[in-house]
């Protein structure tokens, strides 16, 4: 017994918008959850902030 084509498609446009809600509720509770970035002072990048030009101190091989 088939069922009727616009059934059929309601039910995959119902399963689409479904997992799209579900997507767009994990991003949200992925945001919530992210850790919060500590305050910088203004004109200062935090992502470069500790980062110190010039010669580095050689990797000790045998601290792995």
């Amino acid at each position: 017994m088939a069922m009727n084509p616009s059934v059929n498609k309601r039910q995959k446009e119902k399963a689409r918008q479904d997992k799209r809600e579900e997507k767009i509720r994990k991003r949200q509770q992925q945001r919530d959850n992210a850790p919060t970035r500590p305050d910088v002072p203004p004109g200062v990048d935090p992502d470069i902030a500790h980062i110190i030009s010039g010669p580095q101190e050689p990797a000790d091989p045998y601290d792995q």
